[in-house]
């Protein structure tokens, strides 16, 4: 039922609201065919101004000049087709005919106003710029200005003594705002100049020029480029032709060239250079405004210089949202939509008939919107908007009928509002007295009641409720409201209006703040009052907090809510600060601004510029303009330096304007979007104290800007290799119908680059570029943004690529070589110092001096990893030159510095401290590891192992001697410990050898030495007879305390009785090496020997990969195979070793056996180089 009574309104309302719009739309009773355009003529010339209407008869026409109308007479006649003619123009000072000229066209239906034109009487002035003389030296630059006051404009030519200047040689440019260039000056040049204005009734001619030569004198010293005369900032007409002038000096000759600050591409089609480098663009439209940049470069250098100028072109209003023609009924409202835009922005009025609206309260505009409320019969007429400014005017109707009827329903009664929350609140009345049930719909019409022209809103809904929530209002402000009834063929009048309050919320932003420095250690931090519709009730407190940039740590201030400045003081000087600001109301804080950046002044005795005092202000949607302003105390300023950036984004590129330039036009932003700007002065002494503000854009509410919505942005995007410095970028464009033309950005920014100037911009009207100059093995990310019908799209996705590595640019650094021994040398060096260089391989020459004579390099090579390498075999006496690169899979980098070492002759005293060579020059190194035994190692060798021997066969025979007095007892030998294998139990042989026994220290012959600490062997007369998964052979392992005393003094040894087991305890030492290792070295002693020579200078680092795994793998080896000239350390190595050997008898031994054992085992430890004999234990009798 619902869904039925609401479809009948909706059908209702459409019978109300549009069916009388048939009419409208047919709407042909008044309109121009012809309307007057800007016409020049000659004094005394007749002039004819064209105006042509077409409706319904009976159609007069009038004619108004600057607002006034004419009184038709002989010297103003209105032609039968509605022209006007002037048969004889007039230009004096007390008369003229010049002016704004519009015609009025009526009928019954209304009046309409045409577009203003204008007429102009040919007239040219005196010069205002002559002129003057000028010395130059010949082949230099000689430049004449001269300026004119003309319209139409005039054409300047130029005379060299009274005769016409020829320009068949291209050393002479005639620019056309009247320069003259002339390049490599001759001798024959010098004469009188002077300029020759002339437009379609006048020739004038100036002042004369003296131009002097003076004849060159001799060779010219080398000159950085200097900008003589630079482009000047223009305004310029719409189909103009404007340049930009630039000339240079400097030695040799400076090449001049041409970009735009905002990247954006130079209109190849209308722009050409002219003579050295001025840049002339014809036929300029508005997407040829901004801010140019002229740059001087010596050839083959990087020295340059840089002027600019911004460029402006006026644009004539135009109409983008036009006004629509409409019938309402009585009591009513209407709306009429105008937008429009032009350079700069054309103003917006209306008009009723030809004349001006007047506002009131029932008739309002908000911008540029024209609303009518409460409509009555008097409202019914033809409105026009009208948008103008300097360029010119321009003027759109639309039509409003107003429906009458009698039987209308009374007002809708007891009216009561509500507030629910900071935005919403609750309506409610009552239905009308009379012909209620003829009402099909309420209206509810709604404004803010404070200030004057507030717009008012509307919302239409059924008639089957009472209520309504408005829930679209601002915070902490008045609303008033009102309610009419609408029935088939009317509306009611307006009930009483009510006035209802909402409530307060947080501020919808903080304010935008403005940083200035008058000293190297403050900062003064000022803002203004947020407005009401972002504070959204009474702030009651500001929160100001800062920190430096690479401290984390954030101080806050609470400041007043009247504050409008804060001076922080304290800081330190040349140091980046961040700084934000956050405002609450009673409800509570808002959301802080973003970090705004700010870096104090170095410390300076000189006098520098104070910060100029900078104004921002939105000049649209889509640009600022800056203004600022010096002291009067400054410094004098030389120029000034502006740069701005969106918030969070990188900062565009530094602009460079000149001292007498105070403001500036910031275009192509993006609405709605808050930017950072900063300017400072520059003068001799070096830059001033620096000023950064904030300002955000507006929001662009045309009907052209909602449906001109940004274009998508690229997609597809990939990065391809070209090599370690470049890179090649193709992307796919979406799809745009022909002929529009649309050009990229491309961004390139190294990956966590806080560096604006490292971000770099390219443009390009292709789908790929070549990005080149990169970083080798550095990761880039590329973004692309695309560019049509003067608007930008979003920045694509990132892409992300890393550079291929290069062969390395610098050589190793600290290179050193020591010597250790008479004949060889340890090589260490330090990494490149350069970023991201990638070394798989170090290459080592080294000669003799008489080698390097001879152009004869011995080469090693050592992986990228080690930064050491020994040079061996060398030859006492001579002087070794070495020298490294460091190389990778791409190539070899340069060599370091030479380093020399000296060898000495013969045999000379080793010190402890070894020789160095340094190299005092960044390089790098590497080594083989190859250290091969001497004859002296090898001799130290064999006489430590023969002292070992000597003293193992002492031990042996002491043992002997001490033993024999207990061949009477007769022991019951058994195995002890836990029997493992698979012969635990099996009984040993040779029993009835009892007797025979002898408690002799075991001598495990190799045949059963179990080398890799395998299973268990059990030993006998025999040869193994069990094994085990371990050895108790040389264990100690306490059971019982009381026992352990017992059994570590003597053990019994009793032929084919005694089971002898070693256990490997986790972490215990290896074995001792075995005679061969010790005689003939370790298997790989070269390691041994590299390591040692490591210890012994004090240096660290890896040999090789062989090196490190031997040491790993072989422990032994690396503390037993040091070379002699270091030192024998191979005693200390032994006592990590505790064996125990255990003997269990049934009978207790003899007590003289309890001494001999202890001292043969202390005098086996004291023998130099010899193991230690096992310590024999009593064993505890059973």
């Amino acid at each position: 039922m619902a869904n039925f009574k609401m479809k009948r309104v909706q059908r209702w309302l459409f019978l109300v609201l549009f069916l009388p719009l048939s009419g409208v739309l047919c709407f042909s009773e008044l309109s121009f065919i012809t309307e007057p355009t800007d016409v020049t003529v000659l004094p005394k010339d007749p002039a004819v101004l064209d105006c042509q209407a077409h409706g319904q008869p009976p159609v007069t026409i009038k004619w108004l000049k600057n607002g006034v109308k004419l009184a038709e007479s002989e010297h103003m006649q209105f032609l039968p087709n509605g022209s006007l003619y002037i048969p004889k123009t007039k230009h004096t000072k007390e008369d003229s005919d010049e002016g704004f000229y519009q015609c009025l066209s009526q009928n019954k239906y209304g009046a309409i106003l045409s577009q203003r034109s204008r007429l102009t009487i040919a007239s040219i002035s005196e010069f205002v710029l002559h002129p003057v003389p000028v010395v130059v030296t010949e082949s230099s630059v000689a430049r004449f200005s001269c300026g004119v006051t003309s319209n139409p404009p005039a054409t300047i030519t130029w005379e060299l003594n009274q005769s016409t200047l020829p320009l068949q040689t291209e050393r002479i440019t005639v620019l056309p705002n009247g320069v003259l260039q002339i390049y490599n000056v001759q001798l024959e040049d010098a004469g009188q100049y002077r300029c020759v204005a002339t437009n379609i009734g006048t020739r004038l001619k100036s002042r004369v020029a003296t131009l002097t030569v003076n004849q060159d004198a001799g060779p010219k010293p080398r000159q950085r480029p200097r900008i003589i005369a630079g482009p000047q900032n223009v305004t310029v007409s719409q189909r103009q032709t404007v340049v930009l002038e630039c000339v240079a000096t400097g030695n040799p000759w400076p090449i001049i060239s041409w970009s735009r600050a905002d990247s954006k591409p130079i209109d190849v089609y209308n722009a050409k250079v002219l003579g050295n480098g001025n840049l002339v663009i014809s036929d300029v439209n508005s997407k040829h405004s901004g801010v140019y940049l002229c740059r001087a470069t010596t050839p083959g250098t990087r020295n340059h210089t840089t002027a600019a100028a911004n460029l402006t072109v006026l644009v004539p209003p135009n109409i983008v949202e036009r006004p629509e023609s409409q019938t309402r009924p009585r009591a009513g409202t209407a709306r009429f939509m105008c937008q429009a835009e032009g350079v700069p922005p054309p103003r917006i009025s209306w008009l009723k008939n030809g004349e001006a609206v007047h506002l009131n309260g029932r008739i309002k505009m908000y911008n540029s919107k024209l609303v009518i409320t409460q409509i009555i019969p008097e409202d019914d007429a033809i409105y026009q908007c009208v948008a103008e400014n300097e360029q010119g005017s321009v003027l759109s109707l639309a039509r409003l009928i107003v429906v009458m009827s009698e039987d209308r329903p009374s007002a809708p009664r007891n009216i009561h509002a509500e507030t629910i929350s900071s935005s919403a609140i609750l309506l409610a009345w009552e239905r009308p007295l009379y012909n209620a049930d003829k009402v099909i719909a309420y209206s509810i019409h709604y404004m803010k009641a404070e200030g004057l022209n507030n717009e008012e809103y509307q919302v239409v809904i059924g008639n089957d409720t009472t209520s309504y929530i408005i829930d679209d209002l601002e915070p902490a402000r008045n609303y008033s409201f009102y309610i009419v009834a609408y029935m088939p063929m009317g509306a009611s009048r307006m009930s009483d209006q009510v006035s209802q309050h909402t409530l307060e919320d947080v501020p919808l932003r903080t304010p935008e703040l403005s940083l200035t420095s008058h000293s190297s250690t403050d900062i003064q931090v000022s803002w203004q009052p947020l407005p009401a519709k972002l504070s959204r009730g009474r702030v009651s407190a500001y929160r100001l907090s800062y920190r430096t940039a690479v401290d984390s740590n954030v101080i806050s201030l609470e400041l007043p809510q009247n504050s409008t400045e804060y001076l922080l003081e304290g800081l330190q000087p040349d140091t980046i600060y961040l700084l934000r600001m956050a405002a609450a109301t009673r409800v509570g804080w808002c959301e802080p601004s973003a970090w705004t950046s700010h870096r104090t002044h170095k410390i300076s005795s000189n006098k520098v510029p104070s910060a100029p005092i900078l104004q921002l202000e939105p000049r649209n949607c889509t640009s600022i303009v800056a203004r600022w302003q010096t002291s009067a105390d400054s410094v004098a300023v030389q120029g000034f330096r502006l740069c701005y950036h969106e918030e969070g984004q990188p900062e565009q590129p530094t602009i460079q304007l000149q001292a007498q330039t105070f403001s500036y036009t910031i275009s192509g932003l993006d609405p709605r979007r808050k930017y950072h700007v900063k300017i400072l002065a520059v003068s001799k002494v070096g830059d001033g104290y620096q000023t950064d503000q904030t300002v955000s854009t507006p929001g662009c509410v045309s009907a052209r800007d909602q449906m001109a919505a940004a274009p998508p942005p690229p997609h597809q995007v990939t990065v391809l290799a070209s090599n370690s410095s470049s890179v090649s970028l193709r992307w796919s464009r979406p799809s745009f119908s022909p002929g529009k033309t649309v050009s990229f950005t491309v961004r390139c920014t190294p990956v966590g680059t806080h560096n604006a100037s490292a971000i770099r911009y390219l443009q390009t009207t292709k789908q790929s570029v070549t990005v080149q100059k990169l970083a080798p093995n550095t990761r880039y990310e590329f973004v692309v943004r695309l560019h049509v019908d003067q608007m930008s799209s979003p920045w694509s996705s990132v892409v992300h690529y890393q550079t291929l590595p290069a062969a390395p640019s610098q050589p190793p650094a600290g290179l050193r070589v020591t010597l250790i021994e008479d004949d060889t040398a340890l090589v260490s060096w330090r990494e490149p110092t350069e970023p991201n260089a990638v070394v798989t391989h170090y290459t080592i020459l080294y000669a003799s001096q008489r080698d390097w004579t001879a152009g004869h390099w011995q080469k090693i090579q050592r992986e990228g990893t080690h930064t050491m390498a020994l040079l061996e075999k060398l030859e006492p006496g001579n002087v070794y030159l070495v020298k490294i690169a460091a190389c990778n899979r791409v190539g070899q980098g340069p060599f370091s510095a030479i380093v020399e070492l000296a060898l000495r002759r013969g045999n000379t005293h080793r010190s402890k401290n070894p020789r160095h060579s340094d190299s005092y020059t960044d390089t790098t190194v590497h080594s083989d590891g190859l250290y091969h035994i001497d004859q002296r190692s090898m001799t130290g060798i064999i006489v430590g192992v023969s002292i070992a021997l000597a003293c193992i066969v002492m031990c042996a025979l002491i043992l002997i001697s001490k033993g024999r007095p207990r061949k009477s007892s007769s022991p019951k030998v058994i195995a002890v410990g836990v029997s493992e294998g698979p012969h635990a139990g099996l009984s040993l042989p040779s029993e009835h050898h009892i007797e025979n026994v002898e408690a002799l220290v075991p001598m495990i012959s190799d045949h059963f030495l179990d080398a890799k600490a395998g299973p268990s062997l059990v030993l006998n007369g025999a040869g193994p007879v069990g094994q085990s998964k371990r050895w108790l052979l040389f264990k100690r392992e306490v059971r019982n305390p009381a026992d352990c005393d017992v059994e570590t003094r003597a053990s019994l040894y009793e032929t084919g009785k005694t089971v002898l087991r070693y256990e490997e305890r986790p972490g215990s030492a290896p074995l001792p090496p075995s005679s061969r290792e010790i005689i003939y070295g370790p298997l790989h002693s070269e390691s041994s020997h590299t390591s040692e020579g490591s210890q012994e200078t004090g240096d660290s680092g890896h040999y090789s990969n062989e090196e490190s795994n031997e040491e790993m793998s072989n422990p032994s080896t690396h503390r037993s195979s040091r070379p002699e000239s270091f030192g024998s350390d191979h005693v200390t190595s032994v006592p990590e070793l505790k064996p125990s050997f255990q003997v269990v008898h049934e009978a207790k031994p003899s007590p003289a056996f309890h001494h001999s054992a202890p001292e043969a085992s202390r005098h086996c430890s004291t023998s130099e180089g010899s193991p230690p004999a096992p310590h024999a234990s009593p064993a505890a009798s059973s």
